[in-house]
């Protein structure tokens, strides 16, 4: 498992019946989640103590309780800088278990730019730019693409608070597959990618997205914008019934052999203060490309 346990801004203090206990900066937060299947009591002062608290309604959604909390706050990753907020359906703004993936590819960028070759690096699905925060600070140029404006626009100011040059970030409101068709037409390529599509979604014109049905195509397509030196690629999956074996399968056939790379895959986990023990966020596969770390 990589275990994303070097954050100090943010901790999951406890986990019990459904429900995360999180400390965001100074802020404490009850979020839903459905891996918690376990009881094992709420001893910690912040179940009662909250600021804040996310109730899922029997008929599908949900909504926060707030008792105390500014509209928005920050809270940093070493040098990497975020605004997080409450918003519809339990997010915030920032995968925390991300930041395993984030420092790996900070590593490999870092290693490249040695050579002083500029890294080009697509993000697509990149919702409020963790990803594309980390690749930049480490010196990297990206191409940013959501098909929510609001969250671009999020990310942007992500990287303004990060320090992130203007020149270093692409940004773009499209469709993801629809963007992808038009750079391969382009002949356009890209070093690395990283994708982290949702499980399910709608596209601008109503177009039904389900990660099962449309990832194995995607990750094809994928393949024809890699670059003749790739340095790596990160597919991130959320859905329950794509495990770890599933993401390595599907990236050594599409990415991995065509390319010359090597593919490693593994649960995303944080730990849990209460326990000591690991709490599992979905899983992750990552290829990085032989002679070329």
């Amino acid at each position: 498992m990589w275990v994303s346990d070097r954050w100090r801004d943010f901790e999951v203090l406890a986990a019990s019946d459904g429900e995360r206990l999180e400390r965001w900066g100074e802020y404490i937060l009850i979020r839903p989640d459905p891996q918690v299947i376990w009881h094992s009591g709420r001893n910690h002062r912040g179940w009662k103590d909250y600021h804040a608290r996310y109730h899922r309604s029997s008929k599908g959604g949900g909504s926060w309780e707030v008792r105390s909390l500014p509209e928005e706050w920050g809270i940093s990753y070493g040098e990497l800088k975020f605004l997080v907020k409450p918003f519809s359906f339990k997010h915030t703004g920032i995968f925390p278990e991300q930041a395993a993936n984030w420092d790996w590819m900070m590593g490999l960028i870092s290693g490249r730019k040695k050579t002083r070759e500029k890294v080009k690096i697509l993000n697509l699905f990149a919702y409020t730019g963790g990803a594309t925060i980390a690749a930049a600070k480490a010196g990297a140029n990206v191409t940013h693409v959501d098909s929510s404006k609001g969250m671009v626009g999020w990310a942007r100011e992500n990287a303004k608070v990060s320090s992130i040059p203007d020149n270093a970030v692409r940004w773009l409101v499209d469709d993801c597959p629809k963007f992808i068709e038009r750079e391969i037409r382009r002949r356009n390529s890209y070093d690395a990618i990283i994708l982290d599509p949702p499980s399910y979604g709608r596209g601008p014109k109503g177009e039904i997205w389900k990660l099962e049905d449309s990832i194995y195509d995607l990750l094809q397509r994928l393949s024809l914008l890699l670059s003749p030196n790739p340095l790596f690629f990160i597919l991130n999956a959320y859905t329950t019934g794509l495990q770890a074996a599933t993401l390595k399968y599907m990236l050594e056939i599409t990415i991995a052999r065509p390319h010359g790379g090597s593919v490693y895959a593994e649960e995303l986990g944080l730990p849990v203060d209460e326990s000591g023990l690991i709490l599992p966020c979905g899983a992750a596969g990552r290829v990085v490309f032989l002679n070329r770390q």
